[in-house]
Parts: C-alpha cells; sequence; structure tokens
C-alpha cells in the first residue's frame, strides 16, 4: 500500500511538473500593474521581439556585428542628442592618458558635489554606445545629481577585445586621481559598465591605488557565463535583453576573446571583493541580470562593504535608462544622489 502511494505521488509530481513547463513556455506576460502609467506607456510603446526573433537577429560574423553596432549607434546618438538638449549640459571632447572622454557640466552643480567628479563608464554589451552614444548616463548623472561627470569612450570589438576597455578606464582613472584625489572622485555605470566599474575596483585593489569615495554599480554585467537564476526566469520577461542566448551571449564571447567566460578579468563576480568602497547597486524584478546584482551584493556584504540595494517593480534590465523620463528613473538617480552624498 506505502509503495502504491509513493508511486502515485511521483506520478503526480511529474505530470505537475510537465504543466507548469508547458505554462511557462506558453504564459503571456502582461505590463507591470505596480507601475507608474509613465512606465507603462514606454514598455507598450515599442513591440518585444520573441526569443526566436532575438536569436535569429544575432551577428554570426564580423561583417554583420559592424552593422548591428552602426544601426545601434545610430539610433542611440539620436536620443542622446534629444537628452543633450532637453537637460542643457555642457559637453566637451577631451583627450585623457590617451583616451577619448567628455566632459560633462550641468547648468547648476550641486553645493554637496561642488568639486567632486564622476568617471562615467557606459553599457552596451562591451560592444554598442561608442562615440556621442557613450554619455547618455552620465547626462543624467550630470543634471540630476548636479555633478561634473567625465565619460569614458572606451575601446570595444570588434576591433578592441579585453582587456582594452578596463585598460582605458584605469588610464583616465589614474589620471584624474592625481588631479582631483581619490577624496574627490566617484565612479559608476549601467550593465557592462557597471562590470568594467567592478573590474576596476579589483585592479586599483590589486595595485594598492587608492579608490574612490563610492561606487555605483547598475545591474552590472558582472558574470558573463549563463549562470545567475535570472538568466532563465526572466528570459523573454525582460524587453531589452530578451534572452542570454543571443546578442548577449554573441558579445560576451567577442569582449572575452581567448579568456575564459568565467576569468574575473572579465567576469568580475568570480574575483575578490574585499577593499571596495561602498557601493550602490540597482536592478529590477523583470531584469536578466538580477542574479548578477544581487550576487555583487551579497559578495560584497560577505567582506564587510556598505552597499545599498535598490530593485524596482517591473523594470527590465536598465530600464530606469532606457525609459528615463519615467518616476522610477527619477527615483533611482535620486537615491544614487543621496548615496553618494553620505560618504
Amino acid at each position: 500500500m506505502r509503495l502504491r502511494f509513493v508511486l502515485l505521488w511521483l506520478s503526480f509530481i511529474s505530470t505537475a511538473v510537465l504543466a507548469t513547463e508547458a505554462d511557462m513556455t506558453e504564459r503571456q506576460i502582461p505590463v507591470p500593474i505596480a507601475v507608474s502609467d509613465e512606465l507603462k506607456h514606454a514598455i507598450t510603446q515599442f513591440g518585444i521581439p520573441t526569443v526566436q526573433q532575438a536569436l535569429d537577429s544575432t551577428p554570426t560574423d564580423k561583417e554583420t556585428w559592424l552593422a548591428l553596432i552602426h544601426s545601434v549607434n545610430t539610433e542611440q546618438k539620436k536620443k542622446v542628442k534629444k537628452m543633450r538638449k532637453q537637460y542643457n549640459v555642457n559637453v566637451e571632447m577631451m583627450n585623457i592618458n590617451g583616451v577619448t572622454v567628455r566632459k560633462i557640466v550641468p547648468a547648476t552643480l550641486s553645493d554637496k558635489f561642488k568639486g567632486k567628479v564622476y568617471l562615467d563608464v557606459h553599457g552596451g554589451a562591451y560592444v554598442f554606445f561608442a562615440g556621442l552614444p557613450s554619455i547618455e548616463e552620465g547626462i543624467l548623472i550630470a543634471h540630476r545629481l548636479g555633478i561634473e561627470v567625465i565619460s569614458v569612450d572606451y575601446q570595444m570589438p570588434p576591433h578592441a577585445p579585453s582587456p582594452a576597455a578596463l585598460n582605458d578606464v584605469f588610464s583616465v582613472y589614474t589620471a584624474l586621481l592625481e588631479t582631483h584625489g581619490a577624496h574627490n572622485m566617484f565612479v559608476g555605470g549601467t550593465s557592462a559598465g557597471g562590470g568594467l566599474v567592478l573590474g576596476l575596483m579589483q585592479r586599483l585593489v590589486n595595485e594598492n591605488i587608492a579608490t574612490p569615495v563610492a561606487i555605483y554599480a547598475g545591474t552590472p554585467w558582472a558574470d558573463l557565463t549563463k549562470t545567475g537564476d535570472s538568466l532563465y526566469i526572466n528570459e523573454g520577461v525582460d524587453r531589452i535583453l530578451i534572452t542570454y542566448d543571443g546578442v548577449l551571449k554573441a558579445a560576451a564571447n567577442l569582449f572575452a576573446n581567448k579568456i575564459a567566460l568565467n576569468h574575473s578579468s572579465v567576469s568580475p563576480l568570480y574575483g575578490n571583493f574585499e577593499g571596495f568602497p561602498p557601493t550602490f547597486l540597482l536592478s529590477g524584478t523583470r531584469d536578466m541580470f538580477l542574479s548578477d546584482t544581487v550576487r555583487v551584493n551579497r559578495k560584497l556584504r560577505e567582506v564587510g562593504v556598505p552597499t545599498q540595494l535598490e530593485v524596482f517593480e517591473g523594470i527590465s534590465h536598465a530600464e530606469y535608462l532606457v525609459a528615463y523620463e519615467t518616476p522610477e528613473s527619477v527615483a533611482a538617480y535620486a537615491e544614487l544622489g543621496a548615496f553618494f552624498s553620505k560618504w
């Protein structure tokens, strides 16, 4: 009798699992309910590709990569030009230690951040947003925090894989260290930019170089392997990234080149977090990099680094930046400014 019960129970569990898998495959994800009307509008304004469509559009060689990069950067440039005019920031192209940067100065500097500088490391899957598109988040931070920003236009693949990007960021940081001092510096970035910020901190600690007052890692791509739980749970839910197995996986391999994807030089999650400055982390419930963000937070907490982790309802990857005119975006950067001002 007991054996029969166990067999029936196992049969029930197997059926339930199969049903659940079928439901997840066919599920229709509604627009998030508990978010602002502005975010709902932003989400419904553009169609969301299916996982298969995202896979089908993955570049397969250098020519298709260059075509995709050009297309993405062209659209991003239009957005950045609009933002630059909208927020009335002054942008000046400069060269620091052989690296192209853009200095962004807001119309009004905050008393809290006068004499301070924020080093901005842009995102874009380590391959997109070269040139003017690189200052998207730098404009927002300059305007919303009232701080001078230096945005790094670092080298990227296909022509410059790792470690070119990190070397460029390191070169700019060390130059600013001499002119401003670590006590007047903040560093941050979103997505790939967040990953590079973490990699920069590990290099600074390893080389016994002063770290900044505090850092910001917005939904950091800190693990280039397909490991984090949210890469699976939020596949097809995250309207920005869609799936790891398309452009993301291809970009990871392009960036890492001959380096193993789980090596700390390209995936800082596998490195040491001791000696980091206070860190602000940002993500959303629909973000495929939510796991990267919370795993980084846990690594930092385990070695005693003060952190603040903000997870916004209904937000896909970097949507606080993509949909920058929403209350969620305003709140995200207000939290960042408050965090920076504490240290």
